[in-house]
């Protein structure tokens, strides 16, 4: 089978990153008889340095046009004082919009060889962790329309959900959640919020097409809260924008590093982008120091949902399950007896297990 995948880079870390994700596919093309073709496009601040702007058209025309895209990270320091419009983030919602990517799928995965790595005692987490938290990716405050006074001194930003975007990300959820352990939970803000009044309105309604489901409301505060008291009580999770941006890092710090977690966006079809969660990193970039293994398990997902290669997902995430469990890890993750590796060697330890 061919596929071509559009390769963002990004700022950072990003290529240390993305370099290594690519050795994993094309090992593992090889392995099982596929071709990949990588088209290599700029977004983030490499972009802003090129070209002035952080999302060119040519990068989201070409993105289109390809099969999946492979993203590393955007931003950093460097740009932060550039004004709201023209920062590195705004290529992420501009590809996560103009390729209408509208379910963010992040698992919060913890290998039982990890509990160690956890800031949670041991007896929380001992037995490891699954949670899928599915966040709508292209609605809310983050797409709201943004105002502010002219001398600063006061700015506004509106979150917006129609019912139509609610019902087709719950929708989502509740098809993960039948397809798991069928159980859902949905977060809000439904004391205090009218568009969280709407969500769990709609949510409750989709749930009668899913019987089979068992489905609970949270507040957002006091799921955050459950996350660190009792991470094991959630299967899915399903969330507006922005809180399913903040729950899902902090879910990824209860497994023990941010640089473990990978995410899928997805839309109505097989098109995908495929990232970790993690930030840009800039002060550890270029020293074979950062973890690779969120972006390699990224491009596992990529197999699994825009190419239907499930046995090929399945041993990548094997092959990295055996370098945790026997023991190597990246700087992030290191503790008492393991072996720490850098950016490069970790993934030599993957390829070598990659079969």
């Amino acid at each position: 089978m061919e596929k071509v995948i559009a390769v963002i880079k990004g700022d950072g870390i990003g290529p240390d990153i993305v370099s290594q994700a690519i050795r994993v596919l094309d090992k593992t093309a090889k392995i099982f008889g596929h071709k990949f073709t990588y088209k290599y496009l700029s977004a983030g601040g490499d972009a802003i340095d090129k070209y002035g702007i952080p999302l060119p058209d040519e990068t989201l025309n070409e993105a289109k046009k390809s099969d999946a895209v492979l993203l590393g990270a955007v931003g950093g320091p460097k740009w932060d004082n550039m004004d709201g419009s023209k920062r590195p983030e705004k290529a992420l919602l501009g590809l996560r919009s103009g390729l209408n990517l509208y379910t963010n799928l992040r698992p919060a995965l913890m290998y039982k060889a990890l509990s160690d790595a956890s800031p949670l005692k041991r007896e929380v987490v001992s037995d490891g962790l699954d949670i899928l938290i599915v966040r709508e990716l292209t609605g809310g405050i983050y797409f709201g329309e943004k105002k502010k006074a002219e001398d600063n001194s006061w700015a506004s930003d509106l979150m917006k959900y129609s019912t139509a975007e609610v019902e087709r990300i719950a929708r989502k959820a509740f098809e993960a959640a039948r397809k798991r352990r069928g159980k859902l939970t949905s977060v809000d803000k439904a004391n205090v919020l009218e568009t969280s009044r709407l969500w769990r309105r709609v949510v409750t309604e989709v749930s009668k097409d899913y019987p089979d489901v068992e489905l609970n409301h949270l507040y957002v505060d006091n799921a955050a809260m459950q996350l660190v008291k009792n991470p094991k009580q959630f299967d899915v999770i399903v969330t507006e924008n922005m809180f399913g941006d903040i729950l899902s890092d902090e879910a990824s710090m209860i497994t023990g590093s941010i640089g473990m977690l990978s995410s899928a966006s997805l839309g109505d079809g097989k098109f995908g982008m495929y990232e970790p969660i993690h930030g840009s990193a800039p002060d550890i970039a270029g020293k074979n120091i950062a973890n690779p293994i969120a972006t390699i398990l990224s491009a596992s997902s990529m197999l699994r949902y825009s190419f239907d290669m499930d046995d090929e997902a399945k041993a990548i995430e094997n092959a990295v399950e055996d370098v945790i469990n026997s023991g190597y890890r990246t700087f992030d993750i290191a503790g008492e007896g393991s072996a720490s590796l850098g950016t490069v060697e970790i993934t030599d330890k993957i390829l070598e297990r990659l079969v």
